[in-house]
């Protein structure tokens, strides 16, 4: 049964997966909703995705819902910087339309709603790493410098999608006598032609040589290129057996990511740091040595950016259009987070 206050949609669209959350301006979380990614430049169809979870998340509130109850909206999508604005504020727009909502959202770089989701603080820095990689510095909500964040084709470095291609590359090379030894050569491709990624898939015992290198290739170029991410479990896995190049294809990463962060600049070092994506935020190899990196500073791990979308919805919208009061927005903020 949902509260009778207006209700604001925040939007978390990566690479593999969007997110969506509708909450009341008091920071009460009414429903949820997911689908797949929604990033132009590496998912198959970013903007039914987009819709899709959206529908998701209004189909739970209730049979008294209406579409005026939603008072405004915030999409933070990956690929939302100024090439990909356009692009964005469509398919967002087709969204929130197909859905009957009121206005349309305010589109938002995935950058703003990970800080968002992590700290009501209005400034400090934050590193996600994900099925991509992109640092920012943020000065009240709004980025003033960037780094990275080019896709999996230019940039990206650090990310499940790089380290998923560095995997690649390091098992034809190991299969056709270019590259090291590794085992990564018998668990890409199946990891590759399943649904279900496995940190330790089987071999693949029936396939040698080049026939087993043409199957990788198909199986990467038949695909979208977010699929790649789906490797970075396995490199973890075998990383942690002490496969020498899975651990270098991890330091590397790591040492990129940090090397990323520190190209937006210190800042104020009292000022926190979020670490977003699910590299950064899970138990993983690259996570322990970014923060080792980081020693000294105020880290924090970003929880929602769903969450994060939502918060800054909330201090936008308010019955009549005003700006919601600092205090409230920040007791709102807070719940959001803790919810």
């Amino acid at each position: 049964m949902r509260s009778a206050e207006p209700l604001v949609v925040g939007v978390d669209g990566g690479g593999t997966s969007t997110r969506c959350l509708i909450a009341t301006l008091s920071g009460e979380i009414v429903a949820r909703g997911r689908a797949g990614g929604a990033n132009p430049r590496s998912a198959r169809d970013p903007g039914g995705n987009l819709a899709r979870a959206l529908t998701e998340a209004l189909s739970q509130i209730g049979p008294r819902f209406t579409p005026g109850d939603v008072a405004g909206g915030v999409f933070g999508l990956a690929g939302a910087s100024e090439a990909g604005r356009r692009q964005a504020h469509a398919m967002t727009a087709d969204a929130w339309r197909a859905a009957g909502l009121p206005g349309l959202p305010v589109v938002v770089p995935d950058i703003l709603v990970a800080f968002a989701g992590a700290t009501p603080a209005a400034s400090g820095s934050v590193m996600i790493a994900g099925t991509g990689a992109v640092a920012a510095r943020i000065e009240d909500r709004e980025i003033v410098r960037r780094c990275d964040g080019y896709g999996w084709l230019l940039g990206d470095e650090g990310s499940g999608v790089w380290i998923g291609r560095r995997a690649v590359q390091s098992a034809l090379a190991a299969i056709d006598g270019r590259g090291a030894p590794t085992a990564l050569a018998g668990r890409v491709l199946p990891t590759l032609q399943t649904d279900t990624p496995s940190a330790a898939p089987s071999d693949t015992p029936d396939l040698a040589g080049e026939a087993l290198c043409q199957a990788i290739i198909a199986a990467v170029y038949d695909r979208e290129p977010a699929r790649l991410g789906m490797l970075s479990p396995v490199v973890e896995a075998a990383a942690r057996e002490g496969d020498r190049v899975a651990l270098d294809i991890l330091d590397d990463a790591a040492r990129r990511l940090v090397r990323t962060l520190e190209a937006v600049g210190p800042g104020d070092p009292a000022l926190p740091v979020v670490l977003a994506g699910s590299l950064l935020t899970h138990p993983t190899l690259v996570a322990e040595r970014v923060r080792d990196a980081l020693l000294g500073r105020p880290v924090v791990l970003a929880r929602d950016g769903a969450a994060g979308a939502a918060a800054l919805a909330l201090r936008a919208a308010r019955p009549g259009g005003q700006p919601s009061p600092i205090a409230e927005a920040e007791a709102a903020h807070r719940r959001l987070l803790t919810t």
